[in-house]
């Protein structure tokens, strides 16, 4: 049976809906026909051109990538820049890109920060910062209200507005057709989410399906935090973290003399939780992206290890994959053999 891009991406956003993504996130498809009919897929962290090349050389019309290729729009494709020559290169070879981003940041099961924790081989996990009081608005809108009905939900508070394809509404030869726009927003924003519906100039409110996410068994937020199954001492628990997150160098504050059993952590820039770390009492908090002053902040009270962006989530290829090829099974899925990494070490 033939799978569809739409299948496969549907299919992924089962287990991290669109909903998720943090408002500056650009996650879903970037490039490429939902309809088209999947010949292969090559999982990687970023799509970069060396990328785009593997595909074409294992013949997959469908990259699936943890960052987007494009986070701002684009006004003009002329090649000037990796971005603007890799969408080109993309579209020159008929090759689909989707990213699954932070919706996959902040899910718990299969998620980003779980693989980590599998990694690290912690136990009695959860989420270090769950999102509590969520809900989810499902509005219609005709195509030409579309953009200011999304421009309307954000302006209110929501995260993210995600966006399906045009669809049909109506009696049969009366069809009307409509964009479905999905939402994720904290519920003391109801009356600002609602009120945001009415546009248009007669300031006729949308249809609208509104229902609660509650998230009462703690499966959306940041982070992870979990257990060690024996404490161990900083220094051993330093190259453990290094050996089983391929890192070739950790930075981190200075030791504190303690034994560590309860290790924080979130993949990529993580650095808003530290305050979160802190409280649940790790010992430890694994993350990327600090910067020097930054650093100051674990003030004494646990050490914070900065293990590198790419370090820390270079494992949601693997996660990637295994998702992907656990449910479907008609075609190849390959895990880039490609480094993506910007940043190189000289140790």
């Amino acid at each position: 049976m033939m799978t569809k891009i739409c299948d496969l991406t549907a299919y992924l956003e089962s287990i991290a809906p669109p909903q998720y993504q943090e408002g500056y996130d650009n996650a879903g498809l970037i490039v490429g026909d939902p309809n088209a009919a999947v010949e292969g897929v090559l999982f990687c962290l970023d799509s970069t051109e060396a990328i785009v090349e593997e595909a074409i050389e294992k013949q997959c019309n469908l990259i699936v990538a943890h960052h987007p290729i494009v986070f701002r729009g684009l006004k003009r494709l002329t090649g000037r820049n990796y971005v603007e020559r890799v969408v080109i290169q993309a579209i020159r070879h008929g090759i689909a890109i989707y990213a699954i981003h932070t919706n996959l940041d902040n899910v718990y099961h299969q998620g980003v920060n779980g693989k980590i924790g599998e990694r690290l081989g912690l136990m009695d996990t959860r989420l270090l910062a769950p999102k509590a009081n969520l809900k989810k608005l499902s509005v219609l809108a005709p195509p030409a209200l579309t953009e200011p009905a999304r421009e309307a939900l954000l302006a209110a508070g929501a995260d993210s507005v995600a966006a399906s394809e045009q669809l049909s509404y109506g009696g049969a030869g009366e069809g009307r057709p409509q964009v479905k726009l999905e939402v994720s927003f904290s519920s003391g924003r109801e009356r600002q989410m609602l009120d945001a519906l009415k546009v248009g100039r007669n300031g006729q409110q949308l249809a609208y399906e509104l229902v609660s996410i509650e998230n009462s068994d703690g499966s959306v937020g940041s982070g992870l935090i979990g257990r060690l199954p024996e404490p161990m001492a900083e220094e051993a628990f330093l190259q453990h973290l290094k050996k089983a997150m391929k890192a070739s160098c950790i930075r981190h504050t200075r030791l504190l003399g303690k034994k560590v059993e309860t290790v924080a952590l979130c993949g990529g820039a993580g650095g808003f939780l530290l305050g979160n770390a802190k409280a649940a009492g790790a010992q430890f908090f694994v993350t990327a992206d600090y910067k020097y002053h930054e650093f100051f902040d674990a003030d004494g009270q646990l050490v914070i290890a900065d293990i590198g962006h790419y370090e820390s989530e270079q494992f949601t290829i693997e996660l990637l994959h295994d998702i992907i090829s656990q449910k479907f099974s008609n075609f190849a899925a390959h895990c880039t053999e490609a480094i993506t990494n910007p940043i190189h070490y000289y140790c």
